[in-house]
């Protein structure tokens, strides 16, 4: 098995022994049962026992907490959705700008449970700047994505428009034509978050048994290698790993997503670049780019990976010498003074990806299941907002979490979009990437004659759709 140690540098950096938990070796009779520990599950579990002291919580954990993408992704803690505008656009005016504030409020609730519980993990609420900074064709996409976004109800309060020198005050990167800034997004350092989460929660009466993997899960019941576990209500929180719990695998597709961290950076290289408030960033392509500067002053800059046939986990995240310079290539455009930087840690993690591309909270009433998950990569924050909306779900209420559109209250699991069996979902998925990738590729070339570059466009832009 991997060292615990080298999942990514945010496990890197943790100051505690990982040392797994106690596994699970008795039969145990719960209220709910929550599978997975990390955020998704914790959030769930922390809600629930503080609304609800009495109830008999218990979660297991397949490794250890943060072992899958809670330790292992870019550290945005979003406040906002995957894809919605979508969601949020058969709502009237006055629903959706409510739906707009609750989803804006996501960091600022981790913020006060992180100032309740005495929580460390780096918080910096300093926005997130989504830059058109290698191609023109970035300027307009973006433009018009603000445009739509205005045309949904958000403001200039919410996103707006930064010129090149505007963008300079925050964020100095080669050739930028402009970016849309956010307030809205802080960044983290996601191990501290999940493991203190874990404390927070066992403190709380709710032990965590880790080394103990669901082998099969049953209305009522889940069995583990050495026991199993009665329950009311099962929350299987698995996120990117739902292959491994048929058949939550129809309606997510594990999807991988690859990053890198350069050495820590000296002050001279970062009042060159900028991002001293701990602003996330992006360039506008479709590669799905995410980037910040960490506490320690290093570089960490990702970017999506790809999906294996039949939907089968990536186990193995050492990356090979094409992905880690993939990403050196990417950040090198926007930093030319960081081409040759020295990359200390390179890793990557499994995200779930829902049908349609819709995130969703679900509960199951008949047959006590409760979930949420198909964060498309945005889960930092949306596992908050998911673990407050299951809680309020299994408590029964009726509330501003539990009326938006991304939940399906009194629903089966059926219910939800599945992808369709393979090899149409490899096909496709790869055709789709691919098609990014090419667009990527022509309009970072400058000697392209324009017919190429509008083909590809086009042809992106059809893909696209054909996702959603």
């Amino acid at each position: 098995m991997q060292p615990l140690r080298t999942l990514s540098l945010w496990m890197d950096q943790l100051q505690e022994p990982l040392r797994a938990r106690p596994a699970l070796r008795e039969n145990v009779e719960a209220d709910v049962c929550i599978i997975g520990a990390g955020y998704t599950g914790l959030w769930t579990a922390y809600y629930l026992k503080r609304q609800a002291p009495h109830l008999n919580i218990v979660v297991i954990e397949a490794n250890i907490a943060g072992f899958g993408a809670s330790g292992r992704n870019g550290g945005w803690l979003m406040g906002n959705l995957l894809g919605e505008d979508r969601l949020l656009a058969s709502l009237s005016p006055l629903q959706r700008r409510a739906s707009i504030d609750l989803l804006h409020d996501i960091p600022d609730e981790v913020q006060r449970v992180l100032h309740r519980e005495q929580l460390d993990c780096d918080y910096r609420k300093g926005g997130v700047l989504y830059c058109a900074a290698r191609y023109p064709e970035q300027e307009r996409s973006l433009r018009a994505y603000l445009d739509h976004l205005f045309n949904l109800g958000m403001t200039e309060d919410d996103y707006r428009w930064l010129r090149p020198a505007q963008l300079q005050g925050q964020l100095r990167v080669s050739n930028a034509y402009g970016a849309i800034y956010s307030p809205h997004t802080a960044t983290i350092q996601p191990a501290k978050l999940v493991r203190g989460l874990a404390s927070a929660v066992e403190a709380m009466g709710v032990p965590i048994y880790e080394n103990t993997p669901a082998l099969d899960w049953q209305p009522g019941e889940v069995t583990t290698p050495l026991a199993r576990l009665r329950c009311n209500w099962i929350v299987p929180a698995v996120e990117g790993y739902a292959a491994s719990l048929p058949p939550l695998g129809k309606h997510q597709l594990p999807v991988q997503s690859l990053m890198v961290a350069t050495e820590p950076l000296p002050q001279a290289t970062w009042a060159q670049i900028g991002l001293d408030q701990g602003q996330a960033f992006s360039e506008g392509s479709r590669q799905v780019t995410y980037g910040q500067r960490t506490a320690d002053d290093r570089l960490v800059f990702g970017a999506r990976g790809g999906y294996r046939f039949g939907g089968r986990l990536r186990e193995d995240f050492n990356l090979q010498a094409h992905e880690i310079e993939l990403r050196r290539y990417l950040f090198s455009e926007l930093f030319p003074q960081l081409r040759h930087v020295r990359i200390t840690h390179s890793w990557g993690g499994n995200l779930g990806m829902a049908r349609r591309f819709r995130p969703h909270m679900l509960c199951d009433r008949q047959r006590g299941i409760a979930l949420a998950g198909g964060y498309g990569g945005e889960g930092v924050g949306a596992t908050n907002l998911g673990g407050r909306t299951l809680a309020a779900l299994i408590l029964n209420q009726q509330n501003a979490l539990t009326g938006q559109p991304w939940v399906h209250d009194n629903r089966p699991l059926s219910s939800l979009a599945s992808w369709p069996a393979e090899p149409s979902r490899w096909l496709g998925y790869n055709a789709i990437i691919q098609s990014f990738v090419h667009e990527d590729r022509t309009l970072a070339n400058p000697a392209t004659p324009p017919w190429r570059r509008q083909l590809a466009t086009k042809l992106a832009d059809f893909m696209e759709g054909f996702m959603h």
